[in-house]
């Protein structure tokens, strides 16, 4: 990647697409333009940030860093500071052996409603986990209690907090919220007046427990990212953090029972629920297709192990319609006819889920929300057999099935040879209909406060 590539996604990564393109012109009227080949690392990386999220950005292009400098000849390869998704003197200062202040005397909070403060990675336009964050948030402020954002990364450019806001303010995946956007620094640290202090994600947990604040640290817990990464300095960093004296609080009973055996860590969990304004049965003829969730660019998705399951499928039945969405496959060579439908908004999902009996989405580390989204659409999901999906959602209309090829292909053809599809569709359906996100919000607001309370 060149000078000119590196500092456009520098510049896309910290600020967005629209102060990209505002630079962009502007050097065009001033100087030589940027190279074809920084024009396409440019566009690569925008679409990496729109679908998957800034941080997921970020850490594509620490990885393509590092296997650049790998690949580079001795003696020619270019000076380079260590880069993580954590800052280098976050993770290097950060010591959980002693007793922290905030720790050994945790701040009580019973007359009032609380302040929050959560420190995150810069938003994408459709970045899941951070959905589900401000998901969260909403229903804390609706509660009556008040929030503030702290934008954190460890690139060397600083975060437009105020476009971020008008971003997210701006996209209706996001839930609209009150919460005032900031530039984390370790200098200025969070509010005074902070009383509960998050952590988002492994790399925010270094400044969270680094910040000098009194306030009480919660961890909102997504997913076991050590998984993200091959063994190594991040999985162990990652890992570190859930040793930092946090409560934990996590999307499942499987995280949270797996970080108190594992790590000791103080766990609270809330469950999961569907939007249902998006999701909801439309027809119960006619379902001839197969859904699968398609993410080749995210590992814990199984991208690989479910083409081959499709595989014995499509030899089996090959005029099964096959549909695949959640990333743009056109570059792949797929061993079996399909229908590519790439990145959807949400509101284009369920007319796909609705020509669909089955569906296959594979999780292999927490539990994915889509079999919940599927079933509202009155879709069966096909899940790989683990504890990191059983013990997060117990529905009789999910289908588990060992993690091989031969397994999960059985299971999706015996799902789709049902002679009661129709009927199936509409219990499926109707099975999940209680299952908004509204108790485990009340939930999640309430583990808090008690919390709060000592």
């Amino acid at each position: 990647m060149g000078g000119d590539a590196r500092r456009a996604v520098e510049i896309l990564r910290t600020e967005g697409a629209r102060p990209l393109a505002v630079k962009a012109a502007r050097r065009a009227t001033q100087g030589p333009g940027v190279t074809a080949r920084a024009l396409r690392t440019v566009r690569r990386a925008a679409v990496i940030a729109r679908n998957e999220g800034m941080r997921s950005l970020t850490v594509k292009a620490l990885d393509r860093t590092r296997q650049r400098l790998v690949t580079a000849q001795p003696g020619l390869a270019p000076r380079q500071e260590i880069r993580m998704l954590v800052r280098y003197e976050d993770a290097l200062e950060a010591d959980w052996t002693p007793t922290q202040p905030w720790a050994a005397s945790p701040l009580v909070v019973r007359d009032r409603g609380l302040s929050t403060a959560w420190i995150m990675h810069p938003p994408g336009e459709s970045s899941g986990g951070a959905q589900n964050i401000f998901r969260f948030i909403k229903y804390l402020e609706d509660a009556g209690h008040r929030a503030s954002i702290y934008l954190y990364h460890s690139a060397d450019h600083a975060i437009d907090a105020t476009y971020l806001k008008q971003l997210i303010s701006a996209n209706t995946s996001y839930a609209p919220i009150a919460a005032e956007f900031h530039a984390y620094s370790h200098e200025r640290g969070v509010a005074p007046d902070t009383d509960a202090l998050f952590a988002t994600g492994w790399e925010t947990a270094y400044p969270a427990f680094r910040d000098t604040s009194p306030a009480r640290r919660f961890y909102f817990v997504q997913d076991f990212e050590p998984a993200f990464y091959s063994v190594g300095s991040e999985h162990v960093l990652a890992e570190n953090t859930y040793r930092f004296g946090f409560h934990g609080i996590t999307a499942g009973h499987w995280l949270a029972d797996k970080l108190a055996a594992e790590y000791g860590m103080r766990t609270s969990a809330f469950g999961f629920g569907a939007d249902l304004r998006h999701y909801s049965l439309t027809r119960t003829e006619g379902r001839d297709g197969l859904f699968f969730y398609a993410r080749p660019v995210t590992t814990r998705r199984g991208f690989e192990l479910g083409v081959m399951a499709l595989q014995h499928v499509a030899r089996a039945q090959p005029d099964r319609p096959i549909h695949l969405a959640g990333w743009d496959t056109s570059n792949y060579d797929l061993p079996f006819a399909h229908i590519n439908h790439g990145m959807l908004r949400i509101d284009q999902l369920n007319d796909i889920y609705n020509q669909c009996a089955t569906g296959l989405v594979l999780s292999l580390t927490n539990m994915s929300l889509l079999p919940l989204e599927l079933l509202a659409s009155g879709v069966i999901p096909v899940l790989n057999r683990g504890e990191n999906n059983t013990k997060v959602v117990q529905n009789d209309f999910i289908r588990y099935a060992d993690p091989s090829p031969h397994a999960l292909a059985e299971a999706l053809m015996e799902e789709m040879a049902r002679p009661d599809l129709a009927d199936r569709a509409r219990r499926a359906a109707a099975s999940v209909a209680p299952m908004t996100w509204d108790q485990p919000g009340r939930d999640f607001v309430n583990l808090v406060v008690e919390a709060m309370r000592g």
